[in-house]
């Protein structure tokens, strides 16, 4: 769900929980600690780990949300796969942003890592304008080359009954404390 033990969200909870729960249910478990990032990515045992930094954005809710949900319909994915909500878990989203390295803040986005280091990032830009399509197939690709794990990460009948957030992050409460 949501932390607010370090700074505050900027968006309220309950408003952004569909958004969250699109990629959960297509099999992303949320990292929502510093702590929790550095234990799920600084690992050395050869696996993929596929990171998505969420967003209440437009491009989020129309682009990257559904392409990696189509992406991980491939028969080849990452072994593990985490997400982090931007402006919502600042501090876990700030780890995720260090580890990432030079590139700037960007959500949404995807990375892949494999031993702690960064395989592969897609900034929003690469993500703006796209379809879930084109980038399904562009992760496809970077899966095909990279992974092992068999996918998909739910079968195509599940994923036809994940329901899509489809909200402009203008439109999102802020959050009230």
């Amino acid at each position: 769900m949501f932390n607010i033990i370090s700074r505050p969200p900027m968006y309220d909870q309950e408003a952004v929980q569909p958004m969250r729960d699109e990629l959960i249910a297509v099999g992303f478990e949320e990292l929502l600690t510093p702590a929790e990032v550095e234990k799920a990515l600084k690992v050395n045992d050869n696996k993929t780990i596929l990171v998505v930094i969420n967003s209440v954005c437009g491009c989020a809710a129309g682009s990257a949300r559904p392409g990696v949900s189509l992406a991980l319909q491939n028969k080849v994915i990452p072994d593990k796969l985490y997400t982090v909500f931007a402006g919502q878990e600042r501090d876990a989203v700030d780890k995720i942003r260090q580890m990432i390295g030079n590139y700037p803040p960007s959500s949404p986005s995807v990375a892949l890592f494999k031993n702690g280091s960064l395989l592969f990032f897609m900034p929003r830009f690469e993500i703006e304008g796209r379809s879930p399509e084109e980038i399904a197939e562009f992760l496809k690709e970077i899966f095909n080359e990279n992974c092992t794990s068999k996918g998909p990460s739910i079968s195509a009948e599940q994923l036809a009954q994940v329901i899509s957030a489809k909200q402009c992050g203008s439109k999102i409460p802020l959050f009230k404390g």
